[in-house]
């Protein structure tokens, strides 16, 4: 069985109670712990999300941003109230990431004007308060910057992109 015989002798003293010491069971958690089902909706979903960020123009790459936000904020409040602090620092980390390198990297400060600077304004706001709410666990933090960016999304959504709709001030991402 291996190179070391006090690790075979210790194996021959251990009965196998009937388990199929024959079959190939691939090492790892994640395969030996999930059905294949799990697997295979799992990587379907990858693979759905990829083609969807692939074949978006930038008007949905936003909108995408936007969901994937309230998501993740929608995420940390409900670990906050659970007491799940790892969660909680997880999700309010990728609410910040979203924010930080997708919202905020893509205003078009030189072509958005007033907007862009507006909006920069708001995603730093809520940067903060993010911060405040995951050090503090301050659930009043983290809801007011949900209620922020929740209509800037839903305006967001409301102008229904098309590349004409995509003005200087709404160029790039996240204006």
């Amino acid at each position: 069985m291996s190179d070391s015989p006090l690790f075979d002798e210790l194996m021959a003293t251990v009965p196998t109670l009937g388990a199929d010491t024959k079959s190939y069971q691939t090492l790892g958690n994640h395969a030996m712990f999930t059905s294949v089902n799990h697997r295979a909706a799992a990587a379907y979903k990858r693979v759905a999300a990829d083609t969807g960020v692939q074949t978006a123009n930038p008007h949905q790459l936003v909108s995408m941003l936007f969901d994937a936000l309230i998501q993740s904020l929608n995420q940390a409040r409900g670990a906050m109230g659970a007491g799940h602090i790892e969660a909680k620092g997880g999700a309010i980390g990728k609410s910040v990431r979203i924010l930080e390198e997708g919202l905020k990297a893509g205003l078009n400060m030189s072509q958005g004007g007033e907007l862009a600077q507006n909006l920069r304004g708001v995603y730093d706001y809520c940067i903060v308060r993010l911060t405040q709410a995951n050090l503090r666990n301050d659930a009043e933090a983290l809801a007011e910057v949900i209620s922020l960016i929740e209509p800037v999304a839903d305006s967001w959504k409301g102008i229904k992109g098309n590349d004409a709709a995509a003005s200087p001030a709404t160029a790039g991402a996240g204006a």
